[in-house]
């Protein structure tokens, strides 16, 4: 038998073969991970002028609220027109949004879904031999009818937001952004909304894209970096408060110039003391303050699946006193969305690990079967787990002695942030509240922006105080 002739052939075709093997398996597991993870974000891209198509087929399907109340639906009329109606009018106006003059909210997030029929098989041979359009698959969300009716009628005429999240799983429970608009009303409306001379933004959902100075509520992430520089002693850290704290040419006034005296550092958060927020600053690393920033998601894009603002925080290494007195209170160019609030102190309270929010819970077809069910992941850790307890430990003592007193109460236990934060001189100050309940098993996270109204304590909080009253007299 004859060896083979040319050895170093055969290894360079064994080369291409083993590389034509790898590229097919590359390609084959890609095209898995595209059908599994990637497909529905890409079929559901606005950029995707198939969807629109899919509404020649298919009736749009309904949206529901988390006990199965109609957000949204289509009805048809003689002619066969069809159009969309939202029977709480505004209430769910940017959470659900609307699918007309684009699409916004639930309505863009689902619409891949809601174009989508499921309905039996048979029925759908039947319909198209018809000329019937199916009926779309229905979205069942995670909003729940009570809280955003709530946070709607808490918030009032002022301009603002609220956010409610379950801070183990992400679920977002409700959502408001003041002022806003009737999505029934949308076609005749759409000039003013979108005019120059109208200032007021109703289409703009302050929740996830509204930037606002976060005042106190900031002082979570300056007494996160002095624990994590003074692990060991940041206990001993102690201030005297006499109301007006002066550096150099500097001056810093705690809110109504109040005298809070000698303060440690779980009172002067409790206080809300900003001539002790002010000096800590000082004593801090910048860039570590910065890196700790980061790490809570300032200057990133947010995971999430609506249309949502940067948070912005600038200061680093280097920077001046009166900038540094200013960031270490959240004035300064500091900028923060209401939700990223949430996120922040959800993440406290679910052990320093922050789930990812989401708004659909399952889709259903026509017939109620579930086509798909979400589930909660993991977005990221923003913080060790003795590092959430010493801040619940912080903000616990805002609510049993400090500025959040407006949520004391025997029925539950809350821990929390109340912010005054300026943005604007000789106007009144934005109000500010965050904070989670029951303190000691957290259940669902609030997050609360009531522009000019004043002081956190005195106008954010008692917000809060009726959505977890409700919350919790459903459970």
């Amino acid at each position: 038998m004859k060896a083979n002739p040319n050895p170093k052939a055969n290894h360079h075709i064994l080369i291409l073969t083993y590389g034509v093997v790898l590229l097919f398996v590359g390609l084959a597991a890609y095209f898995g991970y595209f059908l599994l993870v990637k497909s529905d974000s890409v079929i559901n891209n606005s950029y995707n002028a198939r969807l629109d198509s899919f509404a020649d087929r298919v009736v749009r399907g309904e949206i529901y609220s988390s006990d199965g109340r109609i957000l949204a639906r289509t009805e048809m009329d003689g002619e066969g027109k069809e159009t969309r109606v939202y029977p709480y009018d505004s209430l769910f106006a940017h959470a659900v949004g609307y699918s007309t003059n684009g699409k916004t909210g639930l309505e863009a997030l689902a619409n891949f879904y809601l174009l989508t029929s499921h309905v039996n098989i048979v029925e759908q041979v039947a319909n198209e031999l018809s000329g019937k359009k199916n009926q779309g698959d229905s979205v069942v969300s995670t909003l729940d009818v009570d809280l955003q009716k709530t946070a709607y009628d808490a918030l009032g005429k002022r301009k603002g937001a609220v956010v409610v999240m379950e801070p183990d799983t992400g679920k977002i429970l409700a959502m408001v952004s003041k002022p806003d608009y009737n999505p029934n009303t949308l076609a005749a409306d759409w000039s003013h909304l979108v005019a120059e001379e109208n200032t007021s933004g109703q289409l703009l959902n302050r929740a996830t894209q509204g930037l606002y100075p976060p005042g106190s509520t900031f002082k979570i992430i300056t007494a996160l970096e002095y624990i994590k520089e003074n692990p060991s002693n940041y206990k001993d850290y102690t201030f005297d408060c006499k109301g007006i704290y002066k550096n150099g040419d500097y001056t810093i006034r705690c809110y109504h110039e109040t005298v809070h005296g000698h303060q440690n550092l779980e009172q002067a958060f409790a206080n809300s003391c900003n001539g002790a927020f002010s000096n800590l600053g000082l004593q801090l690393d910048l860039n570590g303050l910065k890196n700790t920033a980061d790490q809570l998601l300032f200057n990133t894009d947010l995971d999430l699946s609506i249309a949502s603002s940067k948070s912005s925080y600038t200061m680093g290494g280097g920077a001046d006193t009166w900038q540094i007195l200013q960031t270490a209170i959240g004035q300064g160019q500091t900028q923060i969305t209401p939700i990223h609030n949430a996120m922040i102190v959800a993440a406290i309270a679910n052990g320093g690990t922050l789930m990812k929010p989401y708004f659909i819970d399952r889709v259903e077809n026509a017939g109620g079967d579930v086509i798909k069910k979400f589930m909660p992941q993991s977005y990221t850790s923003l913080m060790t787990a003795v590092e959430a307890s010493e801040l619940t430990e912080f903000m616990r003592d805002v609510v049993t002695e400090g500025t959040g007193s407006a949520l004391r109460t025997d029925a539950y236990t809350v821990a929390g942030k109340t912010g005054s934060a300026e943005f604007e001189k000789g106007k009144e100050t934005h109000a500010w509240f965050v904070g989670f309940a029951p303190a000691e098993h957290p259940r669902v996270v609030i997050s609360v922006i009531a522009e000019e109204a004043g002081s956190g304590g005195q106008a954010a909080a008692p917000i809060a105080r009726a959505l977890f009253d409700v919350y919790f007299s459903k459970q």
